[in-house]
């Protein structure tokens, strides 16, 4: 089978394979690039009044303990802390996607907000369906986007090529 026809069945059926599988990485992606100005995707960052923290865990895990939206009751409910010291504050991620952020000085709540920047990646990179969904779709989906682009710069500049080579053999 000649390379051009080769590129062209690849280009076709590649197309058709990771069709879903690229969309969603697409879409996901696009929503995700305006997490840092859309406050529905992520809560923007607040500014404590320090920054030096000053409280320890035992305070944090006091203080979200008291928003009921956050459904705090021992570190198990928690997802993971992201301190901030030149803003003072820290963000507590609970479990259940909402974030609690609190100044690590005065241990006041500065914002409490449901935070869907990790769903959607967890969308975008394939492991919100399975993580076996994500290795046997959204992996070989990314490896056939891949010949995607090759057999489709093949394809662009073939016509390029065979007229080079059609003016080339005229002149002999």
């Amino acid at each position: 089978m000649k390379l051009f026809k080769l590129s062209r069945v690849l280009h076709r059926w590649g197309s058709i394979i990771a069709l879903l599988p690229i969309t969603i990485i697409i879409f996901s992606g696009i929503v995700l690039q305006l997490k840092k100005v859309s406050p529905y995707v992520q809560p923007p960052t607040q500014s404590g009044a320090g920054t030096e923290p000053a409280i320890g865990f035992d305070r944090i895990l006091e203080v979200a303990r008291t928003v009921p939206e956050a459904e705090i009751e021992t570190w198990e409910d928690v997802d993971r802390l992201d301190v901030r010291p030149a803003k003072g504050m820290v963000k507590l991620r609970c479990k259940n996607r909402y974030e609690v952020q609190i100044d690590t000085e005065t241990a006041e709540i500065l914002q409490v907000a449901f935070r869907r920047s990790d769903l959607i990646e967890s969308i975008h990179d394939g492991s919100f369906f399975n993580d076996h969904f994500k290795l046997w779709v959204f992996l070989p989906a990314g490896i056939v986007l891949a010949i995607l682009v090759i057999t489709g710069i093949h394809l662009f500049f073939l016509p390029y090529l065979a007229r080079r080579k059609r003016v080339s053999r005229d002149r002999d």
